[in-house]
């Protein structure tokens, strides 16, 4: 059984894409968090969508933890109002933080970055690492290219159903809030210790 949600890490893009549906939706999943009582766990940014996610919590009265690269601080114009603000050395340092710091992980529109957080994060949970909730907001039918490609991996004996299940996928931050929150893992048996990596 999963844990308690107490803090949502959100990725996305640093930018705000072609749709206004996109900005739209990142500020819902932010005040969507915030009026839930959790914490918003983000990368830091004030630009794109990272920023419009924050900025969604901020004004529901959430609070919001940035976690920031030093080599990204100036590129992705740091978070000035943040409730903390975390500048560490590394992507690898972020996205330690970024585990350490949250009980589920949302996943909204972005780019490469977007989708390297979001499969490493599954990556875990298939390994045992963790037992976290993790999901993708469709929005506007983002993934839907992505969710017909992961289907044709389970199709092609590529990804267990099982593990294929373990991603949340909704089309509204309240639903994707609803499905992490009754997120049970799969019972299966580590593949390797942690110490094999």
């Amino acid at each position: 059984m999963t844990q308690a949600i107490k803090s949502v890490c959100v990725f996305c893009g640093s930018s705000s894409g072609t749709d206004p549906v996109f900005d739209v939706a990142a500020r819902d999943t932010g005040r969507v968090i915030a009026e839930a009582g959790l914490t918003l766990v983000y990368g830091g940014a004030s630009v794109g969508l990272m920023g419009a996610v924050a900025d969604g919590a901020l004004a529901a009265g959430g609070r919001v933890i940035g976690v920031l690269p030093e080599a990204l601080k100036a590129k992705e114009l740091e978070h000035k109002g943040l409730s903390e603000l975390h500048v560490v050395g590394s992507m690898h340092e972020r996205k330690a933080m970024f585990a350490d710091l949250s009980d589920a992980f949302f996943t909204l529109p972005g780019g490469t970055g977007t989708m390297e957080e979001i499969f490493e994060v599954w990556t875990w949970g298939q390994l045992g690492y963790h037992a976290k909730a993790f999901g993708l907001l469709n929005t506007g039918g983002f993934y839907d290219g992505l969710i017909s490609f992961l289907d044709t991996q389970v199709d092609k004996g590529f990804v267990k159903p099982a593990m294929r299940a373990m991603l949340q996928v909704a089309d509204t931050p309240e639903a994707l809030l609803s499905a992490c929150a009754a997120y049970v893992p799969p019972a299966t048996g580590k593949w390797i210790g942690r110490g094999q990596t």
